[in-house]
């Protein structure tokens, strides 16, 4: 009866057009009135306590590093990098863009963030150079997904929170199945552009190259300070979002010069905004969350699929399914807070990697950014892109195709996790 009420609450309020955020919290108050516990005061103490945790501290650093790198032209110089390394090969802009794509999610841990940079720097230019739009935009949105696969993905932030899992180790996990995102985009433009009769620009220079390098430095060095600050141990998540902003603000300001000082009150002012919406969802999420325990949902879930706990594949297969199904319905966010306490007891039940099970269930909810009807980094192409989405599916499919193939292999073979995981550890 409690699962009925927690479905039924949750998909009325958002049927009424409520907020998630707001509809998490009808949800919670929905489970307190079938309990006889109803307590306005309880809703209140788990919100505060919930967006209480010092992990958390990472999300606003990260969202005002985006605005800085933005700002401050360090994607600019990403993409030109990019550009200078593989711009000379055929469908060159193509692999451009899935190139940068992986630097700038190995910097900001944003899908939406890397997506708008790369659609607004690199449509244009491929559009000029006679590509397939359509086709452009779906790859720049399939290449903007692999942001929450690798550190510092906030995506792994707020799952681990919601888990209780070390988002350091969920962090280097998914470097490897990020990388294989990544790869499969880069087989999948090769596949559909191998007879094409795109325009080859003429190969870089190896002194054209070494500028482009000279001034990308800087922002190619972020990466390398993240994965290697977290490898030893020099700062945890929270920390490398304050390092990773503060080299932000440093390099565009006294590096690139493109940062001004009377830009930081407006870009400061955003990144404070976008944390409000994500804070104020983990807050409302985590009064569902502690109801979910309360009432004891997650067992429910166990006992209702407890066929399946005897076969981890088979389990893990169900599990796919539903947040694919999920996944076209609803943000990552919000799919993340909803679904962890629920699956979370079964998957410990079942003997699986918690770590591994993450990793997995953020690249579905990942690959769920560019499904429709909601889609959120499909959105963000068809806005800086002027298409409709009717339009962009066509050019999304491909490459959607690909990285559902990837999700599927590492749900088949869990050692391409486990055991770049024990190396990278």
């Amino acid at each position: 009866m409690t699962v009925t009420v927690f479905i039924v609450s949750l998909l009325a309020a958002m049927a009424l057009g409520m907020p998630i955020a707001f509809a998490l919290i009808v949800c919670g108050a929905a489970i307190m009135l079938q309990q006889g516990n109803f307590d306005s005061q309880i809703i209140a103490q788990n919100m505060i306590s919930g967006a209480d945790s010092f992990s958390l501290m990472a999300i606003p650093f990260f969202m005002l590093a985006g605005q800085f790198m933005e700002a401050g032209g360090i994607s600019k110089r990403i993409v030109g990098f990019a550009d200078t390394v593989v711009g000379h090969l055929r469908g060159g802009l193509g692999y451009v863009a899935v190139f940068a794509a992986v630097i700038l999610a190995s910097v900001s841990g944003s899908a939406i963030a890397d997506t708008a940079a790369l659609s607004t720097l690199l449509l244009p230019l491929m559009a000029k150079a006679g590509y397939n739009k359509e086709r452009s935009g779906g790859l720049i949105a399939s290449a903007g997904i692999v942001a929450p696969m690798l550190p510092p993905s906030l995506a792994f932030i707020v799952f681990g929170v919601t888990a209780n899992l070390s988002i350091t180790k969920l962090f280097v996990a998914g470097i490897v199945p990020g990388l294989m995102m990544g790869g499969s985009l880069v087989f999948t433009w090769w596949w559909l552009c191998r007879k094409s009769d795109l325009p080859i620009q003429k190969r870089k220079t190896l002194r054209e190259m070494m500028a482009a390098f000279k001034g990308a430095f800087w922002a190619l060095l972020m990466p390398v300070v993240i994965v290697g600050g977290l490898k030893f141990g020099i700062f945890t998540p929270a920390e490398t979002g304050a390092v990773v902003a503060f080299l932000s603000l440093v390099v565009g300001m006294f590096v690139y010069r493109e940062l001004k000082p009377k830009m930081l009150y407006n870009l400061v002012l955003r990144a404070a905004k976008s944390t409000a919406v994500v804070m104020f969802l983990v807050a409302a999420a985590l009064v569902s969350s502690w109801l979910i325990t309360i009432a004891d949902i997650g067992g429910d879930v166990v006992t209702l699929l407890h066929p399946l706990l005897g076969s981890k594949l088979l389990l893990m297969l169900a599990v796919t399914l539903l947040v694919i199904v999920v996944g076209t319905a609803m943000d990552l966010v919000p799919t993340v807070l909803i679904l962890t306490p629920i699956l979370m007891p079964m998957i410990k039940e079942a003997g699986i990697d918690p770590i591994y099970f993450g990793v997995v269930f953020i690249m579905n909810n990942a690959i769920g950014l560019i499904t429709p009807p909601v889609g959120t980094v499909l959105n963000v192409v068809c806005g800086t892109g002027e298409m409709s989405m009717d339009d962009l599916m066509k050019g999304v499919w491909p490459f959607l195709l690909a990285e559902t193939i990837v999700l599927f292999l590492l749900v088949l073979f869990p050692f391409l996790v486990t055991l770049p995981m024990k190396w990278l550890l």
